[in-house]
């Protein structure tokens, strides 16, 4: 009689996928960082460890997708290195990290700093939650950010309104004309944006970039020049604003399709493009999260994917408050239905101020998540790896 040998089916890998190293935040006791795989389209694939002896961080695909390689970061200044296959199988302590580990860095993302500056404010944690993966306490570092003003990008804004964008594709371009006396948070900083169509030289006006902005477009880390991300259907530039000190700084995209101003996040969001797909990623900043279970808060921060469109909404109050987390219609300061209508009202000369929906979140819904580092293998695709990593390059 023959012997029937069953083999484990293999995984398909004409999907996209991406690991992603997150820390769910609890309401008791110690959290602990671990690996999730999930498809580009956000379906959970497994949790591909769940060691408490340490904290697992920069989990980064290996070339062919078959491999991945992580750190796990343990009391007393220990690292370790290991690697899992993409099933959750073949878990191997390593004698030390792979050269190709240890020299990559973070795919290029969308700074507003200069190439010397250090990281502005990282996710911080509840009374005893560590911001970083260690358990020594040390302070996590996120792709930079850094608050650029508006006197950064134009020292006399008196007379020189800040500069022209032109598209890439020469469709038209971004000026600034002075708003109407009084009505701008600061009268050196009054100037509205508009587009020029470069085909009917029709003018458009879109509106103010809100808190104490920066008027120059969000650049390519080491590449300045590079300031549009246009994919396909993708057609988009960047400003970062300073909101206040609770809300610190945040995001707006320019999308050209659409000729709105759209914000990412109530906080901020580092996008990071994926080449060759009309679609980019966000290391996406969440302030005050509150912790299941308690009433604690806590800074987050996820991996978010982006589709062409953003999701974009103007003026539907559900949708604003999804954006700010709230899931229902309650009484929340700042989130009522009346606060909202004023708001709208007050914004109805300057435009709508318009918020964006991420086509996916990496992690647990209605979590409080801390994330540590994320690798998409993308087969077929140039590049076939994109790394978010950790700790700065």
């Amino acid at each position: 009689m023959g012997l029937l040998l069953l083999s484990a089916p293999p995984i398909s890998r004409g999907d996209s996928e991406i690991v992603v190293a997150i820390r769910y935040l609890q309401a008791k006791g110690t959290s602990h960082s671990h690996l999730y795989l999930y498809r580009e389209d956000g379906k959970l694939l497994r949790q591909l460890t769940n060691d408490n002896s340490g904290q697992d961080s920069d989990p980064i695909f290996a070339s062919d997708g078959g491999t991945i390689v992580f750190t796990r970061e343990k009391p007393n200044d220990t690292r370790e290195f290991w690697s899992i296959d993409p099933r959750g199988t073949k878990l191997k302590k390593l004698d030390a990290a792979p050269d190709w580990y240890s020299a990559a860095k973070s795919s290029p993302y969308f700074t507003s700093g200069g190439e010397e500056e250090a990281p502005s404010s990282s996710p911080t944690p509840a009374q005893e939650e560590s911001a970083s993966p260690a358990a020594t306490g040390e302070s996590a570092e996120q792709p930079e950010h850094s608050s650029v003003t508006a006197l950064d990008a134009v020292t006399d804004a008196t007379d020189h309104p800040p500069e022209i964008i032109k598209a890439p594709d020469g469709s038209g371009e971004i000026f600034w004309r002075k708003g109407k006396e009084g009505e701008g948070p600061e009268e050196v900083l009054n100037w509205v944006m508009w587009f020029r169509d470069s085909k009917s030289g029709q003018e458009t006006q879109i509106g103010r970039l809100r808190g104490f902005p920066s008027f120059e477009p969000l650049h390519i880390k080491g590449n300045k020049d590079q300031k549009f991300l246009f994919e396909g259907p993708l057609r988009l530039t960047f400003f970062s604003c300073h909101l206040d000190s609770t809300n610190g700084d945040t995001v707006e995209a320019f999308d050209f399709n659409k000729r709105k101003l759209i914000q990412l996040s109530p906080n901020y969001a580092t996008p990071v493009p994926l080449p060759g797909e009309p679609a980019f990623l966000t290391l996406t900043e969440n302030r005050y999260v509150t912790i299941p279970g308690s009433t604690k808060t806590a800074n987050c921060s996820y991996i978010e994917r982006w589709a062409a469109n953003l999701k974009e909404s103007c003026d539907n109050y559900e949708a604003y408050l999804r954006f700010h987390g709230v899931s229902s219609d309650e009484v929340v300061e700042g989130f009522t239905r009346e606060e909202y209508e004023k708001q709208l009202r007050e914004n109805k000369e300057k435009g709508h101020e318009c918020y964006g929906q991420p086509e996916v979140r990496y992690a647990r819904k209605g979590s409080a998540a801390i994330c540590y580092g994320a690798s998409m293998y993308r087969p077929g695709k140039t590049p076939a790896v994109i790394t978010i990593r950790n700790g700065a390059d």
